[in-house]
């Protein structure tokens, strides 16, 4: 399905992810094919997840702590908006403001 600006979501997807790119972070798309990040929280198999889903206009972040169901509602760690490119930097300027302890046991939000 193609949105107004004539790209797939998956396209648009791609491009935002592609701007968010930051070290320590894998991005993809999850099942329902939204942005999903993942990071190494020290615990096998246990991921701290960022999941990005529309909302409106513009896409809704939230964090998911290792353990968490991402089919069930995270805590919202900020919102997207506007092209892209602009939602991919934002994406990045809030990963870049999660801080993790030690041992990737917890996390602050900058």
């Amino acid at each position: 399905m193609a949105n107004a600006s004539g790209l797939s979501r998956s396209s648009e997807f791609e491009r935002i992810m592609s701007a968010a790119r930051t070290p320590g972070w894998s991005f993809g798309l999850d099942r329902r094919g939204q942005i999903m990040a993942t990071r190494d929280s020290g615990r096998i198999g246990l991921p701290w997840v960022i999941g990005a889903t529309k909302s409106g206009r513009g896409l809704r972040v939230e964090l998911f702590q290792p353990g968490d169901d991402t089919e069930a509602g995270g805590v919202v760690v900020g919102n997207l908006s506007g092209n892209a490119r602009e939602m991919g930097r934002q994406l990045r300027e809030i990963l870049g403001d999660l801080t993790f302890t030690d041992d990737g046991d917890d996390i602050e939000r900058g």
